[in-house]
Formats: structure tokens, C-alpha cells, sequence
């Protein structure tokens, strides 16, 4: 069997449904084994577009997804979004092409040592140097992805994708990894949330990675525990559940951080330290904490916790749960910080000022979305506004670049779920900047039948930079710059648009968009003076509560 086929034969074997990627000269072999097999190519018009598309196919689906590209520039223009899976540890597996290996020790077309540049964004990535080590390194490199989660790499040569082999795919049932905590450790987690007086339970992505959200809701209301989550963890616990304070995510003292600062206990369930570094919420380490991972924590002073659960997440909760014999109330204290944030939302509903308020917009796409639709966020400064205010009811709802926060996520990131659950609604929000980076891939969208609405936040400039620029330096430098007409631009790619005239304007025509099928792209200027507004507000002292 050629290499390629039995490269192929081992995708399939894996499970497989999509490759997302670019083709390439290197790779043709490969993509004409492809041409007879079960999996679906899907061509991207940009690597990093591919490589978020099958970021986001492993975060919905939890098994790992698979992007090419071909040497050179196609891995290099592949890298950013192999990163950004890798530090939000959704499982990915890059495939990359690469010339003949009698050309790798010299100087050749096109030729750069790709293994040894990814081995900086992957947990583990190898080049396949003879076909017969195929099957050994494609099981290798699908079971550290989920083991591990996060991407992994394979470089595969031309000259070995044509080479003869005569191996088969390898054959592995994978027992389920549980591990038993011992009695006495749950029954000690118990004991230290029974005696605390204000404990909190820090909710990360990780309860999404291990499906443990049924689990962490009903250990929630079993004991009675206020919730904060991660911008990646919205969705862990309903918005609307008396128990949930919020999400945090920013860098300033928000009502969030003000309800972890009265906090004696904090129990972190599937929370990562890329989702907020520790030593934003536990400065001086003086805090005791749970840890609740499928993992042992990384060696951080602002995070040395106190008892420590690992193993799997779901069946941890259910154990603890077992152990509690009391339900408190939460604290009057805590309803003031979760009736703070409410507010902030709810008090801008009403507003009709033009350009649109960021707190307005996320409102009304709030309202046209049902409890279970899914919404996207790129990266700037309505990423912030999405993390603090934009209320999520159940998992994966919410999406978003966090740990790398690459700016072009958004698009391609709807395009995998528009496709993968399209009986749901899906939103897209990215600001002017993040959207034209991958623009492209708004022909892959049209392709593909597609359904999905672009909100573009515009205010020509590249909002985020001149917030955190007029902070510390108050004025702007470098951040500025025109606009396409993007209702011009989006017919030009067969997709329709509609820019946004007046606030009163936005929540009926984004309904007429999700509606009527197809992609869409509102425009709508915005009004950014909100984000200094902000900085100046988190500056009071509004933590005594």
C-alpha cells in the first residue's frame, strides 16, 4: 500500500469525519488518497483558517481535529491556529507536508525545519521518515491530543507519501481512564466546604473537556455554592441560576473579582491558569483552594492548593456530591455582586443612542438567541464585553480564542459551527480589524451553505490596543484606519449584509438575518467612549459591598 493511503486508512481508522486545509504540491499524494475515502476535504482559502476551523471541530466535538497544509508558507501561515488550540487545550492534529528527505540537510526550495518550530505550540511532533512507521505515529499523535488536550503535529514527505509499506492501520480499544480518589480526601473536601464561611467554586473549560456540567450543577445546588466561571467556562452554570455570580476574564477589579476577594475557599473545577493567571485572583496565595482537574496543577505561588482531586472531573463531582450532608445559603453579599453585573447588562436595553452602545448590542443579540444557539467572539475589545456581560445557559455555547487570543478567529470558527450543529442559530462577533484578517473565508461560507450572522463592531481602529493605550498612556497611537463598504463586501463573495443605521434598528434586522438562512454581515458602529467609561468606574472603590 502507498504511504499516503495507508496514511489515509489510518485517519479513517482514528474516526475522522473532515480535514480542513489548503492543498499543496508536497501534499498531492495525500490529497488524492483522500479523493477515496470517506473523509470530507474541506478547502480553506487561508492555512490559519484551517487550522481554527479544526481547533473549534475539537472543542465541539471533543475529539480531535485534523488540518493541512502543505511546507513552507502553507505550515507557517497553519502555525497560528495550531497555537491557539494547543494553549486552549482543544485537541487538534496539524498534518504538514514537506520535500524529499534527501533535501532536508541542505538548503532547498521552500525547505524550513517545520518539526522544530512546532514543537514550540504541540505537545508532542514528529516526521514521518519511512512509511512503515505510519500506523505507530498516527495513534501516537491521536491519543496525546485527547490525553493531552491540545494539537500535535505530523510533517509527512513527499517521497514517503509515494513509498510502499506494507502496514495496516493499528487497532487499539481504549479502556475508559478513571481514576478512584480515596474516601478520606472527599470526605476532607467536604469537611473544608462545610467549615469555610464564604467558599466559591471558580468554574473553568476544562468541566466542558471532561462533559462534567450536569455534574458541576448538581454538586452546585446539592451544596448551595456561588459560581464564578471563566470566559471560557460560560455555560458551566446557567446564567440565570441563582448561584451563578459571573464570568471574569479581565485584568482591572471587577464585580467577579470583588466576590473572589471575599472568598475563603475557592474550589477550582476543569480551571486552567491560561484562562486567568492565579496571581489575578490569589496575589499573596493566602487563599485555600480545591483543585478539581483531570490533571496535577502547574507549579504556580499564587496557586498551591490545599487538597488536590485529579483524575476525572465528572466522576469526582459525583463523588463529592455523595458527601454532602448540609446546603447553605449564599451569602447577601454574593446576590449584591451577581445583582451588579445583571444590572450593567439590563440597564443599557433601552438605549438608543447611535453609534451603538457595546453594552446595547450584546443585549439584543441576547434576545434573538434561544437558550441553546451558539455564539462566537473574535478578538478585541467586544471580546471583553462578551467575557464580562453576554449571559450563557448551557455548554459550548460560547466561543472564544482566550489563551493565544488571535484576532481572525471568529470567522472560520462559525463556519465549523454553523456546519457541524445547524439546527442551532450562530452569531459571530468580531470587531472591524479581526474580521477583515481572515475575510477570505467568507467564500468557504458561501460554499459550504452556510448559516450565520457576522456582527461587525466598527469603529475603524483597532479599539482593544487604543483602550489599553489611553490607560496608560492617555492617547492613541497607530490604532486607526478605514473601512471597506461591507455590505458591498459581503455580496461581492455571494454572502448579504446590511449595515445598521440606528440602535433601534439592530435587534429587528439581526432577527431577519437569523431567519432567513444564509451568511450575514451587519455592520454597526460603535460607540467605544464605553471602554474608557469602564476603566474609570473599575477604578472606584466599589468592593465594599
Amino acid at each position: 500500500m502507498k504511504g499516503s493511503d495507508l496514511f489515509v486508512k489510518c485517519l479513517e481508522n482514528e474516526g475522522v469525519e473532515y480535514i480542513f486545509g489548503v492543498p499543496g504540491e508536497e501534499t498531492i499524494d495525500l490529497t488524492d488518497s483522500l479523493s477515496r475515502s470517506k473523509i470530507r476535504f474541506i478547502v480553506a482559502r487561508h492555512e490559519q483558517s484551517a487550522a481554527f476551523m479544526a481547533d473549534v471541530y475539537g472543542r465541539i466535538t471533543h475529539k480531535p481535529g485534523v488540518c493541512l497544509a502543505t511546507l513552507g508558507p502553507g505550515a507557517t501561515n497553519l502555525i497560528t491556529g495550531v497555537a491557539d488550540a494547543h494553549l486552549d487545550k482543544a485537541p487538534l492534529v496539524a498534518i504538514t507536508g514537506q520535500s524529499a528527505l534527501e533535501k532536508t540537510h541542505k538548503e532547498s526550495h521552500q525547505y524550513i525545519d517545520i518539526v522544530t518550530m512546532f514543537k514550540q505550540v504541540t505537545s508532542w511532533n514528529s516526521r514521518v521518515n519511512r512509511s512503515d512507521f505510519i500506523p505507530e505515529i498516527i495513534r501516537k499523535a491521536f491519543d496525546i491530543s485527547v490525553d493531552r488536550p491540545g494539537a500535535v503535529h505530523i510533517e509527512l514527505p513527499e517521497d514517503v507519501a509515494k513509498e510502499e509499506s506494507p502496514k495496516k492501520p493499528l487497532f487499539k480499544k481504549n479502556p475508559p481512564h478513571m481514576v478512584m480518589h480515596d474516601e478520606r480526601d472527599l470526605k476532607k473536601a467536604a469537611g473544608m466546604i462545610k467549615e469555610s464561611s464564604m467558599p466559591v467554586i471558580l468554574a473553568g473549560n476544562g468541566v466542558f473537556r471532561g462533559d462534567a456540567a450536569n455534574e458541576l450543577r448538581r454538586f452546585v445546588r446539592s451544596y448551595g455554592l456561588p459560581v464564578v466561571t471563566t470566559f471560557m467556562g460560560k455555560g458551566a452554570v446557567p446564567a440565570d441560576d441563582e448561584h451563578y455570580l459571573g464570568s471574569m476574564g479581565i485584568k482591572d477589579r471587577d464585580h467577579i473579582m470583588c466576590g473572589l476577594e471575599m472568598a475563603d475557599l475557592v474550589i477550582t473545577v476543569g480551571y486552567d491558569y491560561v484562562e486567568y493567571s492565579p496571581r489575578s485572583w490569589n496575589p499573596d496565595g493566602s487563599k485555600k483552594i480545591i483543585h478539581i482537574h483531570s490533571d496535577h496543577p502547574e507549579t504556580d505561588e499564587s496557586y498551591i492548593p490545599d487538597l488536590m482531586l485529579p483524575g476525572d472531573i465528572k466522576q469526582t463531582l459525583f463523588k463529592l456530591e455523595q458527601q454532602c450532608d448540609f446546603k447553605r445559603e449564599i451569602s447577601e453579599r454574593f446576590k449584591t455582586v451577581r445583582s451588579r453585573m445583571r444590572a450593567e447588562l439590563e440597564d443599557y436595553k433601552d438605549d438608543l443612542s447611535f453609534p451603538v452602545k457595546p453594552q446595547k448590542i450584546i443585549y439584543d443579540i441576547r434576545e434573538c438567541l434561544s437558550r441553546n444557539d451558539i455564539l462566537v467572539s473574535d478578538v478585541g475589545a467586544h471580546k471583553l464585553w462578551v467575557g464580562r456581560l453576554f449571559p450563557a445557559y448551557e455548554p459550548n455555547t460560547v466561543f472564544i480564542s482566550n489563551g493565544l487570543a488571535s484576532m481572525g478567529f471568529g470567522l472560520p470558527a462559525a463556519i465549523t459551527a454553523s456546519f457541524l450543529m445547524p439546527e442551532r442559530k450562530v452569531v459571530a462577533v468580531a470587531g472591524d480589524g479581526g474580521f477583515l484578517m481572515n475575510l477570505q473565508d467568507l467564500e468557504t461560507a458561501v460554499r459550504l451553505g452556510c448559516n450565520f450572522v457576522v456582527v461587525i463592531f466598527n469603529d475603524s481602529k483597532y479599539g482593544l490596543i487604543e483602550w489599553h493605550e489611553k490607560k496608560q498612556f492617555e492617547q492613541s497611537i497607530g490604532t486607526s484606519f478605514t473601512n471597506p463598504d461591507f455590505v458591498k463586501l459581503a455580496e461581492s463573495f455571494g454572502a448579504k449584509g446590511m449595515k445598521i443605521e440606528s440602535a433601534e434598528e439592530l435587534q429587528p434586522r439581526l432577527r431577519e438575518a437569523l431567519d432567513s438562512g444564509g451568511v450575514w454581515i451587519l455592520d454597526v458602529e460603535v460607540d467605544y467612549s464605553e471602554n474608557i467609561k469602564l476603566t474609570e468606574k473599575l477604578k472606584n472603590n466599589f468592593c465594599e459591598i
